[in-house]
């Protein structure tokens, strides 16, 4: 007797056993009754009713997704290859395993075309200077489109946006020639701010005649602390002319003495 009941106490054991379902803190389980769905159970202890009652499993945690390179053609026709990375988790585990057959999979194609879409209507400087707001659109479309699969997109990274060799040395020809053209420009701005201020000395100058001769004497003294072994420097008219007039009076008054006679016959 205890022999033939022996084997239906051992599957009698073996079905208790294994309804039993132990899920961990970032796991829930879709639990399917022939074939309908009728709960979402977990975490911890959970009961399945064997040959009757299918639990599917998913994980909650954030997911993250590597987005494969994509050739990309600008607004301005500029192609460049781009990647991404994509975080997301699964809020609604009844909707990731019901609504759709591969949520990660899905999640992939999807995050591709989007990234090729919104990509193709910005310009390459967009693209390089605005890599912030394009992950945010991007982010916006792919977490409308995930909605009804129970997942949410947490954040989108453009990580890089790569050139053709030939459009690199044309951005680097085109960045030398901004720098030149600013420098020049600041060049320009100090020339013209430095001849306003020399128009004001000049002016304030030109009132004090004294001030312009301490100006002149001033730069004579500068010179003159150089190591030069010659000096050649104009000498201002107000200054010599009292010389001049000083040695022409003298050369008239020789002119006008009578010699002395010394003929003696």
């Amino acid at each position: 007797m205890l022999t033939t009941l022996l084997p239906v106490v051992l599957v009698v054991v073996f079905i208790l056993f294994s309804a039993f379902k132990v899920l961990n803190e970032y796991e829930r389980a879709v639990v399917l009754t022939l074939g309908r769905y009728t709960a979402t159970k977990g975490p911890g202890l959970i009961i399945i009713i064997p040959g009757i009652q299918k639990m599917l499993k998913v994980d909650m945690r954030t997911v993250v997704m590597d987005v494969p390179p994509q050739d990309v053609i600008s607004r301005d026709n500029v192609s460049v290859n781009v990647n991404a990375v994509v975080y997301f988790r699964v809020v609604d585990a009844a909707k990731a395993k019901l609504q759709v057959e591969h949520y990660y999979e899905a999640i992939s194609q999807v995050a591709q075309t989007t990234m090729r879409s919104v990509l193709g209507r910005r310009e390459l400087d967009e693209m390089l200077t605005e890599r912030s707001k394009l992950s945010t659109d991007i982010q916006e479309i792919l977490d409308e489109a995930t909605n009804p699969w129970g997942v949410k997109i947490t954040n989108v990274e453009l990580k890089h946006v790569d050139l053709q060799e030939s459009m690199i040395r044309a951005m680097a020809r085109q960045a030398e020639a901004e720098r030149s053209r600013r420098a020049k420009v600041i060049h320009a701005e100090g020339e013209m701010q430095a001849s306003e201020k020399l128009r004001e000395a000049a002016a304030m100058l030109s009132q004090e005649p004294q001030a312009m001769q301490l100006r002149y004497m001033q730069t004579l003294i500068d010179i003159a602390g150089d190591k030069n072994s010659t000096i050649v420097f104009p000498l201002p008219m107000d200054l010599i002319t009292p010389f001049l007039k000083t040695l022409q009076g003298a050369r008239q008054n020789d002119e006008g003495a009578t010699p002395p006679n010394t003929d003696q016959g």
